[in-house]
């Protein structure tokens, strides 16, 4: 995930929620910065003596602070993306700023009350056996919402192999089983694009690492410094967090601080070397060296080339133009500028339907709504991938590579382009071989391990019988999604979200360590995610067990701004009397 140039210095008013004054020079703002971090450390007590109950409270209240902030949330977070306040777009800083956050608010609150009363956030019967001797914890649907807001929609968190269900059970909570054992002050470098994402990070780094934490916002969601001081109210009163602001230069005074035990960041693998081994000539003798330049521990969500797989079968007319608005829709959700976005698609060479989808597909490519390009670096990056493969369609302002040579790929699938950049690969093969064979480029070929999508026809998914769970198991990468975006497993609080566990500082990937995991299972591998292959009209047609009706993350969804709104509203505050007017908004998308 790229990162863009720092816009500004920060300054005393900049180094907590509740400093205010005037920079002056750099002096100004490591004084302010030194400052929140011994408030920091002196609220590290304050969080030792805060027991369960009051924690849950802490989580609550921002709970209600999130739904308070929400339209002013959204309204910030259109206005440094310059999405038009009149379009369906809005619905994605719903559902990706409060909608995220409410969730993960409840979701932990439940997970605290659970051990409060001595028992696992685990439910008995949540947990099944999966390939290779793993226990899968059913973490989605986790509550009547859910199964009747997100009907067809499922997840599991898949553990390691050989860790069984008690031992989950028993391992479940992390270092809230030990409230009193604090971890000193951990830094989150937060993200640009996401705007949920600066939130849920501080509220792992707290309910489950016990680390107090100094919050640097990316200089691109400054915009956002007051409504997240809002919601994190609770937190920054008794000391537990600190919001800072600024450039380049003050991330690495932070991170290098000697009062910081832990750095958290999500961006690019080049920014997460250079604060490793530090920039330049000296940073890259450094990594090949492998004696780092930090000297505490370092954990990451960093994004990659996330493939969709698309298994042959036979199709509709109706199932291949909506599969195609499906990966339109993990290449273009957000502008591009997700660290999960689909920048290839796998389809096989000897499908039958394959010109058709591609058709469709190049289609809602071109159709999808305009967006501007407001990620620092966009341009640079298009132009990148034109050089590249001159060859390329230019639609507008986005980039389609529809024949890549499976023998010579080149950069598409090695670098994240982290803009509207989309290639097609072909393979051989009908669809077990085909399956197959994709399974091994992916694991191989492609750049980065954060989420992989593959999309099958019911009827191709029940011939394939236990090879679909056995090409899951195999894919070695943190999120998999059959018939859904890997996005949603950001969406789901309960799931884990991250990188597939194994990498290391000088071979980062995507990143190391996990974050979100309501439920603070200890030590997953994977989240598995399922979705319908039809929306609602049609899956009743056909006798599937969903009600669902386009997404309303798709980017062709054109109820998605009242849905993503209704939504947010009704999970910060669920009733009955709610649904009929999210249902209705959501069918009419």
């Amino acid at each position: 995930m790229p990162d863009p140039v720092p816009q500004k210095p920060v300054g005393p008013e900049d180094a907590s929620a509740s400093e205010a004054g005037t920079p002056s020079s750099a002096a100004a703002w490591t004084v302010g910065v030194d400052r929140a971090l011994a408030e920091l450390a002196a609220g590290e007590d304050v969080w030792a003596e805060t027991d369960l109950a009051g924690r849950r409270e802490l989580l609550e209240r921002m709970h209600a602070a999130t739904a308070a902030q929400a339209e002013a949330w959204v309204d910030a977070a259109a206005a440094y993306k310059h999405v038009p306040r009149d379009s369906p777009l809005i619905g994605e800083e719903w559902i990706t700023g409060p909608y995220p956050v409410v969730t993960s608010l409840s979701a932990l609150a439940a997970t605290t009350k659970a051990l409060e009363e001595g028992r696992s956030p685990v439910d008995r019967g949540a947990v099944r056996r999966a390939p290779g001797g793993r226990a899968a914890v059913r973490v989605l649907p986790h509550g009547i919402w859910d199964r009747l807001l997100l009907s067809g929609f499922s997840a599991e968190v898949w553990m390691p192999p050989g860790v069984d269900a008690k031992t989950v059970r028993r391992r479940a909570g992390l270092a809230l089983r030990r409230p009193r054992e604090t971890s000193g002050i951990g830094v989150v470098l937060g993200a640009g694009n996401i705007t949920s994402i600066p939130i849920l990070d501080v509220l792992y780094e707290l309910y489950a690492h016990n680390r107090v934490v100094a919050l640097k916002l990316n200089p691109v969601t400054d915009g956002l410094r007051a409504v997240f001081t809002q919601v994190l109210a609770p937190l920054i009163e008794i000391g537990a967090v600190r919001i800072l602001t600024g450039g380049a230069d003050v991330g690495a005074y932070l991170v290098n601080h000697p009062k910081v035990a832990h750095v958290h960041m999500t961006g690019s693998q080049a920014t997460h070397d250079a604060i490793v081994y530090g920039p330049g000539v000296e940073g890259a003798s450094r990594k090949a060296a492998g004696t780092p330049r930090i000297d505490k521990p370092v954990t990451s969500e960093l994004g990659g080339v996330s493939p969709t797989i698309v298994v042959p079968g036979e199709w509709s007319d109706a199932d291949l133009r909506f599969q195609a608005e499906h990966v339109v829709t993990q290449r273009l959700h957000n502008g591009g500028y997700n660290c999960c976005a689909s920048q290839v698609v796998v389809v096989s060479s000897d499908w039958a339907q394959k010109d058709r989808f591609l058709a469709y597909l190049r289609a809602e490519f071109a159709a999808a709504p305009v967006r501007a390009a407001y990620y620092p670096g966009s341009d640079d990056r298009v132009a990148q991938a034109i050089a590249s493969y001159p060859e390329a369609e230019r639609i507008g302002e986005r980039v389609l590579v529809a024949d890549l040579d499976p023998e010579n790929p080149g950069h598409a699938l090695t670098t994240e382009y982290f803009a509207p950049v989309l290639g097609v690969l072909e393979l051989p093969g009908r669809a077990g071989p085909f399956l197959a064979e994709a399974v091994k480029t992916a694991n191989e070929q492609f750049a980065g391990t954060l989420g992989v999508n593959l999309i099958a026809h019911p009827r191709t998914i029940k011939e394939l019988g236990a090879t679909i769970d056995e090409a899951i198991a195999e894919l070695r990468y943190g999120t998999v999604g059959l018939n859904v975006w890997t996005g949603v497993g950001f969406l789901t609080a309960t799931a884990s979200w991250g990188a597939f566990p194994g990498h290391t500082l000088d071979d980062v990937q995507s990143g190391i360590g996990i974050v979100h995991n309501a439920l603070l299972l200890d030590g997953p591998e994977r989240t598995v995610l399922r979705g319908p292959f039809r929306p609602l009209q049609r899956s009743i047609l056909h006798g599937e067990l969903s009600i669902s009706p386009r997404p309303p993350w798709f980017v062709t969804n054109r109820t998605a701004a009242s849905t993503g709104r209704l939504l947010t509203r009704f999970f910060a505050s669920p009733r009955l009397t709610a649904l009929p007017r999210v249902f209705a908004s959501a069918i009419r998308g």
